[in-house]
């Protein structure tokens, strides 16, 4: 049979001799149960161990002539005892086909006890009439030898010599701890031939491990293509995320498939392992290298504290939730209109809390914040401290075409949220805003800049012992409407990936560091700030597009290069989008104790001339008068201080 079919993939056995070819084509070794192939190793060993005593007292003495004297019955034990010895190492319990450092330990030991058999039988036994005292050291070198001998021949036979296609041509960037393990990995696996090794360390350039050279970044591109490597293999974990966006910047020109270790949280927390290869995601390389959390401030409002996450199972929500309960608070309150994400945020925090051993109190809560009467109850039963206030309707399409479902939940559920907290005698109010409420082209980010004013509004009204302030920033990644899962989406089924317009531009975080800055922003506020996170530098979105298409392993197809895999389409600007987000409206902030973190200065009303237009608005939506509300929210925003136009869709060029 020309091959052998594993799980590990296809390998030749052309060079194996024709005997063993005639054993290999019975399917004897791959045929054998578990008990059959110990069986079979144990009386290969016999007869080796056995066999190594004559040998071993030829090798010292020149000939036998003298060995059946006192030596003969050493053969016998040793063909009993030696299996027994090799046994008691744990040598039996290695798998053949994935010998290692373990493997050469379990048979030194084994052959060494095995010497010290044959040292004690001789001298104990016989007195050592006729037998060299040396004898047991050559014994020892030869049996180690031997034995490791016969698993080796033994894993050659059973996997024969691999042949690898041009496409498992690979290279590993990071010579490091990682890049080592992963290497082990896959050759074991024989799934791929390792050419090359790339590492930024310039005392590893010329080194080699496991007989592959390790090669200078710099040459990078010559050696892809003059090695005709397919794929490269990121084994970097700790590297910076620039650093991640550079490397992979190189290799997709190079139209190199790229595939990364997981990093090292993944590892530390058990959720991955070195050697699970995956693509690399567009989230690994959008934004800047997050700041490392400051643990005071982390704790300052929750730590101890009741707590209240509202809209608690949405993409922000559900990431605060679970950033509060790792804070230790004593009760975490949770709160969703959506059965199904509270069900599913219940169901994912009280496993975390079993796992962690966690003594804090959770407690899940079905409705809307719009409801006063549910929001107070919250607020007194479970005598709540801090509330993080996510719950919003955030689709800027969709709240264009439902404005009154919009503005009821985003103006007047902050509203009745912050009117309760007050009453309720909570201590923090932390509002989840938008770069969508800095001058305002929709009716969705109208409304958030509406909630940011009357959370500033109450601030300032007399007897508020609340302290409430406001994050404002842009779109995380991965979150639900989000566009990088809609165009991974869209390349899975061959594109067009859709694209609204080609100058569009986005800021983007990850939801974990969007959630760790909320909680420290939360941390510093004195009442009614306004904090700014920094999301680093803008993203184009049709460049965007064409990243993720070449990290899934595919091109970009258009005038140029007709024959790509997948298309790009504009579609067009929709109602209520900016071409362009900004995080202030007068483009000024203060640099705060955090270097992620600004603080904004805006403008609002007064709250006695504030509460007059929020009635007119109220009546508005309970009506469903679209053109008024509309109408009234242009008002607000523009007596507020700042720009808004509801009726082109698209902002003014800023860039």
């Amino acid at each position: 049979m020309p091959h052998i079919r594993a799980s590990y993939g296809w390998y030749s056995t052309a060079s194996i001799p024709g005997s063993l070819q005639t054993i290999m084509r019975g399917s004897l070794l791959l045929k054998l149960s578990g008990r059959g192939k110990i069986g079979l190793a144990v009386g290969a060993d016999a007869v080796v161990l056995s066999a190594a005593v004559a040998l071993s007292y030829l090798l010292r003495i020149g000939d036998l002539r003298d060995f059946g004297r006192s030596g003969l019955w050493l053969i016998p034990l040793m063909a009993l005892a030696g299996p027994i010895c090799l046994w008691s190492s744990g040598l039996y319990r290695e798998v053949t086909r994935y010998v290692g450092p373990v493997f050469a330990i379990r048979v030194l030991k084994g052959c060494g006890l095995a010497s010290v058999v044959l040292l004690a039988a001789s001298f104990v036994i016989w007195r050592g009439e006729g037998v060299p005292r040396t004898m047991p050291a050559i014994y020892f070198l030869l049996t180690s030898m031997l034995v490791g001998g016969l698993r080796l021949g033994a894993r050659w036979l059973l996997l024969g010599r691999p042949i690898y296609t041009r496409d498992q041509r690979v290279a590993i960037f990071g010579a490091g701890a990682a890049g080592v393990g992963l290497h082990a990995a896959l050759t074991h696996g024989r799934s791929h031939e390792i050419v090359a090794y790339f590492d930024d360390n310039p005392s590893m350039v010329g080194r080699r491990i496991r007989g592959v050279p390790v090669l200078d970044p710099a040459n990078l591109e010559d050696t892809v293509q003059d090695q005709q490597i397919r794929t490269v293999l990121l084994a970097l974990p700790s590297a910076s995320r620039q650093r991640r966006r550079d490397i992979v910047d190189r290799l997709t020109a190079l139209q190199v498939r790229v595939l990364t270790v997981p990093t090292l949280g993944e590892i530390a927390d058990g959720s991955a392992r070195v050697d699970q290869l995956r693509p690399v995601a567009i989230e690994e390389l959008l934004g800047r290298t997050p700041v490392e959390p400051d643990p005071d401030l982390m704790h300052r409002l929750v730590t101890g504290r009741s707590v209240l996450v509202t809209g608690a199972g949405g993409s922000i929500g559900s990431e605060l939730c679970r950033k509060v309960l790792a804070n230790q608070p004593d009760r975490l309150v949770v709160l969703d209109a959506s059965e199904h994400n509270l069900y599913t945020i219940d169901l994912e925090l009280r496993e975390r809390m079993a796992r962690q051993g966690s003594t804090a109190r959770l407690e899940a809560v079905l409705g809307s914040v719009t409801d006063a009467v549910l929001m107070e109850q919250v607020c007194r039963t479970h005598r709540i401290q801090t509330i993080y206030h996510a719950a919003a309707y955030k689709h800027v399409p969709i709240v264009e075409r439902n404005e009154s479902a919009g503005v009821d939940t985003n103006v007047f559920g902050t509203l009745v949220a912050a009117e309760v907290a007050q009453r309720c005698g909570v201590q923090d109010f932390i509002l989840i805003s938008t770069d969508k409420a800095v001058r305002p082209t929709s009716v969705m980010g109208a409304s958030k800049r509406l909630a940011e004013m009357v959370l500033q509004s109450l601030q300032r009204r007399a007897g508020n012992r609340t302290v409430m302030s406001m994050v404002r920033f842009g779109n995380v990644l991965g979150s639900s409407g989000s566009v990088i899962p809609l165009f991974r989406e869209q390349i899975q089924r061959g594109g067009p990936v859709t694209v609204t317009d080609p100058r569009m531009v986005r800021y983007f975080m990850t939801i974990p560091e969007a959630a760790d800055l909320v909680l420290q922003a939360g941390a510093m506020a004195t009442g009614g700030e306004v904090f700014l996170l920094d999301m680093g530098e803008p993203v184009r979105i049709e460049q965007l597009a064409r990243n993720m298409i070449r990290l899934a392993g595919r091109s970009v197809r258009d005038a140029d290069h007709p024959d790509g895999d997948v298309e790009i389409c504009f579609t067009g600007v929709r109602p209520g989008e900016k071409l362009y987000e900004e995080l202030l409206i007068d483009g000024a902030a203060a640099a705060t104790s955090h270097p992620s973190i600004r603080l904004g200065s805006e403008p609002f009303l007064a709250w006695d001339a504030l509460e007059p237009q929020l009635q007119r608005l109220r009546a508005a939506v309970d009506q469903r008068d679209e053109h008024a509300i509309r109408h009234l929210l242009t008002d607000l925003i523009r007596k507020g201080g700042a720009a808004i136009d509801l009726t082109d869709p698209v902002a003014p060029d800023r860039a």
